[in-house]
């Protein structure tokens, strides 16, 4: 039996990268069956996705009865905030996204008035039809007790398992909704880096009650957290706190300070070094209060110097390159103080070099293609050889990107204000109809 040390811990040997040039083998366990109540074997595999950080894949079957079963869990840490995917399935191709669907994640299907809650399902890499097959399989369990016993009710659930099953054929558009208050569930952009009309993406502040569903807040511990150290003592001190590190998930201290960006308000920075990998974030969040109206920022790229302005992208920003026909949405990247050419990295990172989906059985050869030629764009970009417009659309108003001409006017450079829509107050919980962070359903 092998041991894992803490350099292992620390290092990468505990959680491989995908690959096709991985000789190691996962761990096998002899296990009960749950069908037949005798001993199969437990097949697990640790390993390490983009986006998704570390899972655990674990895989069941008994040669007695043939029965299997395949699960997936999160080894990564919980994130900063929850997630909800919000998907319109208008056609059989939609069924064939990729899923990563955490056991923590509640999912829906509000035109059935249909919910599989949270913690009632194991996680699952799976795609949207299959999900679909494992709700009606799910359901499709106890039928033979229950038209033994109850043949009322059994048959009002064969009639809903026939409705699930008819949302195969796409006959008419339906919704499905993931809501994952850990942040570790996925919801493939098949279109990607060009902006999913038909999914939305938005994150959201999870309540003290998720907290303790999620196990990092004690059973008892019922108030919220109350408000950090002195605000004068923070403008002076750089702060540091114990954290995990989010790729080896070995412990760490981040780092925070509060910033005033020149011409613009007060930032907070907070930076995360780990010893264990090497690995380094730094992440920003707005130290002042939501703006009375959005901010549209518009550079108009024309000279390889552009790339050293200074930038900062709130948690709240979309970030738009319409000669690329590409949208980043304002859940992605999250909250960055850094440069323009910092910003464009990062794009190329997300969309190409860390997309888990462009690479093994799951990359089809045009989407490769695309994505490839998108990322030699974002490469003329960075080198001042494309002429582009980058624009910052943050609703909440605090996004920033330098003027190189200040105090006086910047050619290139062009600041909107406009009134936020009802959907964007919405976003931002700044309508009635939000409630302890969560999305309103229509």
């Amino acid at each position: 039996m092998s041991v894992i040390s803490e350099e292992n811990v620390r290092g990468e040997s505990v959680f491989k990268d995908i690959g096709a040039d991985e000789e190691w083998e996962p761990t096998a366990i002899e296990s009960l069956c749950m069908n037949c109540h005798q001993n199969g074997t437990t097949r697990l595999l640790l390993t390490k996705i983009p986006f998704f950080k570390e899972i655990i894949v674990s895989s069941f079957s008994c040669p007695h009865c043939s029965w299997s079963n395949t699960e997936i869990q999160s080894a990564g840490r919980i994130q900063d905030q929850g997630i909800c995917y919000t998907l319109t399935v208008k056609s059989k191709q939609d069924l064939n996204r990729e899923v990563v669907k955490a056991d923590s994640a509640t999912t829906r299907i509000p035109e059935l008035d249909f919910e599989i809650p949270a913690f009632t399902q194991k996680g699952a890499l799976s795609t949207v039809e299959g999900l679909l097959d494992r709700a009606v399989a799910g359901l499709e369990q106890d039928q033979p007790a229950r038209r033994a016993t109850d043949p009322e009710v059994a048959e009002k659930i064969e009639e809903f398992i026939q409705r699930l099953r008819k949302l195969k054929e796409v006959e008419n558009d339906f919704t499905l909704v993931i809501e994952d208050p850990s942040g570790n569930s996925f919801v493939e952009n098949p279109v990607a880096p060009q902006k999913d009309e038909a999914l939305t993406v938005s994150r959201f502040k999870r309540t003290v009650q998720q907290d303790i569903q999620l196990g990092i807040r004690a059973d008892d511990d019922l108030e919220e957290e109350p408000d950090g150290n002195d605000l004068e003592t923070m403008r002076n001190e750089v702060l540091v706190f114990d954290t995990n590190c989010p790729e080896c998930n070995a412990p760490a201290s981040t780092n925070m300070k509060l910033v005033q960006i020149p011409h613009f308000k007060e930032v907070v920075i907070m930076a995360t070094n780990c010893d264990g990998c090497g690995h380094r974030t730094n992440e920003v969040k707005s130290g002042g209060a939501t703006e009375e109206q959005g901010t549209r920022i518009t550079l108009q790229i024309t000279d390889p110097s552009d790339m050293t302005r200074d930038l900062l992208k709130s948690e709240t920003c979309s970030v738009i390159i319409p000669e690329l026909q590409f949208e980043l949405g304002m859940a992605a990247l999250g909250g960055k103080f850094t440069t323009l050419e910092g910003l464009l990295k990062d794009i190329k990172d997300l969309t190409v070099s860390k997309n888990p989906f462009i690479c093994g059985d799951s990359g089809t050869t045009d989407r490769v293609q695309k994505l490839n030629e998108f990322g030699e764009k974002m490469d003329k970009v960075i080198a001042g050889e494309m002429k582009v417009h980058v624009i910052l659309d943050d609703p909440a108003g605090n996004s920033y990107l330098q003027n190189v001409y200040a105090p006086d006017p910047d050619p290139e450079l062009t600041v909107e204000k406009y009134t936020r829509s009802f959907e964007q107050n919405e976003d931002l919980g700044l309508n009635d109809m939000k409630t302890e962070g969560y999305e309103v359903e229509n």
